[in-house]
């Protein structure tokens, strides 16, 4: 199994792309992912990522793109993240990568005034466009299980649903331990994306917030969810994700950390 790194722990501690790309391969990771908006990046930017990541040797797997606007009640809120969406595809293919990970919404206030069905069929509806143009490109959509009340994937039984709605090779799961554990999700549950798993997400957490820490820092049991992917033959990549380290100025240290420790365990699972 390979194992990447979402570029965002560099970002955010405030060093810039180069380095944390350059950094990424020093550390030892197999490969990146990248966390950045192509509406908000000019072409230097985009060529300086093709071309760090080229010279370090890191294949790109995927890029992060949170549109919690797919779900909005106005269309032309729609219509402008379906757009946005479409950028995004096309960056992931001018990157070379494998998929998008997608981040979709919450149900508004609170599943009332506008009925969450609508809302669920409108995720449908847009997702399965987007899907149609990843398949078109040769990429496939990552969809994230986010551990919050209201998200419209937060649990293994919404995902597969969702799935199973949407009807599209083009569009399958990331599985995020941490996000597993905060949602008190059964790592025996993890059968039912058996097949439909693309990409993974690893983190620690206190158990109760969302943390994002290095394994081992938090509470979060991984071998059983380590287990649960292997028996159902995941064979994507797994990504650590690290957000807002308390001491930015000892980020190298943290995220040396936080590879050592996943890889660790990896090998204690046989992955």
């Amino acid at each position: 199994m390979r194992l990447g790194l979402i570029n965002s722990a560099w970002a955010q501690a405030g060093r810039d792309t180069a380095w944390g790309i350059r950094k990424t391969q020093e550390i030892g990771f197999d490969s990146i992912d990248i966390f950045a908006d192509p509406l908000d990046i000019d072409v230097r930017e985009r060529a300086l990522i093709r071309r760090e990541c080229s010279a370090a040797g890191l294949p790109i797997v995927s890029v992060c793109c949170v549109a919690t606007g797919l779900i909005d009640f106005n269309p032309s809120v729609q219509r402008f993240h379906l757009e946005r969406c479409r950028r995004y595809l096309e960056f992931c293919d001018e990157l070379q990568a494998e998929n998008l990970l997608l981040v979709l919404g919450e149900y508004i206030w609170t599943q009332e005034v506008i009925p969450p069905a609508e809302q669920w069929r409108t995720a449908v509806d847009n997702c399965r466009r987007l899907a149609d143009v990843a398949a078109e490109l040769g990429l496939q959509i990552a969809l994230e299980l986010e551990p919050f009340a209201l998200s419209l994937l937060n649990s293994v039984d919404s995902m597969a649903r969702f799935l199973d709605d949407t009807s599209h090779p083009a569009l399958q799961a990331n599985i995020d331990i941490s996000h597993l554990q905060l949602a008190k999700v059964d790592a025996g549950e993890l059968q039912r994306l058996r097949g439909r798993a693309i990409h993974a997400h690893i983190s620690d957490c206190d158990g109760q917030r969302h943390g994002d820490l290095p394994p081992g820092r938090g509470v979060v049991n991984f071998a059983p969810y380590l287990r649960g992917l292997k028996q159902i033959e995941f064979n994507g990549t797994m990504s650590i994700e690290l957000e807002y380290s308390p001491q930015p100025d000892q980020i190298e240290a943290w995220v040396r950390e936080a590879h050592d420790a996943t890889r660790r365990l990896l090998r204690e699972a046989g992955l």
